[in-house]
């Protein structure tokens, strides 16, 4: 797909605005053990793992398509390096096994079609999400009507005591969660900077748009 774009001479570009939005996220949180649902090319995790001078960040990436991975491997460059690694596997079962606090951040860039896999997003899978990472970011495709933007809030509120976004008005958008009280007047300018300027909607504006939204429950999916 279009958002596996590496460039093979570069990995530290990301040539799409929603994976450079995440990157400021994750920089401003400091967030160097960071688990990646959904994996393509790899773009993301390649160039954090890329700019990593200490040798101490974690990449973990899960993709479950073994085909994905094997077409990455033959046409994208994509190669074991310090930092990153990556496995087939189901993300949310990955996030299951994992022991509390062990990671800073997990990343969730996973869609069937253009939607995100419903159990990927039910209350339940954020609150375990949120017991391994003080730290989420869901990438979501959405339009002007911003309901899917709101029902993965809506779900993320419930785990987290904050839940804000990145974005413009359709297309994609960075749903985050958060434990820690970032500078999200830095990360907001950072995002306004870039070449396709994103807006923050802060976490009280958040908590405003998505009263009455129920959120999805795994029992639903």
């Amino acid at each position: 797909m279009e958002a596996s774009y590496v460039d093979l001479a570069d990995p530290s570009h990301l040539e799409f605005d929603y994976m450079r939005w995440m990157r400021i996220v994750l920089r401003a949180a400091r967030a160097r053990r960071v688990i990646h649902v959904g994996g393509g090319a790899c773009a993301l995790a390649r160039a954090l793992a890329a700019e990593d001078r200490d040798g101490d960040a974690r990449h973990e990436v899960c993709e479950l398509d073994p085909d994905v991975l094997a077409l990455a491997r033959e046409h994208f460059a994509l190669r074991r390096m310090p930092g990153l690694r990556v496995r087939v596997a189901e993300g949310r079962a990955f996030v299951a096994g994992q022991p509390a606090g062990r990671w800073d951040a997990v990343a969730i860039d996973a869609f069937l079609a253009a939607t995100i896999p419903r159990r990927l997003i039910t209350v339940e899978a954020f609150r375990d999400v949120a017991r391994v990472a003080p730290l989420a970011l869901v990438n979501v495709l959405d339009d002007r009507s911003a309901r899917e933007v709101h029902l993965v809030a809506a779900a993320v509120s419930a785990a987290y005591p904050r839940a804000w976004a990145l974005g413009a008005r359709a297309g994609n958008t960075i749903v985050v969660g958060s434990v820690a009280r970032l500078d999200l007047n830095r990360i907001a300018a950072q995002a306004a900077a870039d070449p396709s300027p994103a807006r923050l909607t802060a976490p009280e504006a958040m908590a405003v748009e998505i009263a009455g939204t129920v959120p999805l429950e795994d029992r639903e999916v």
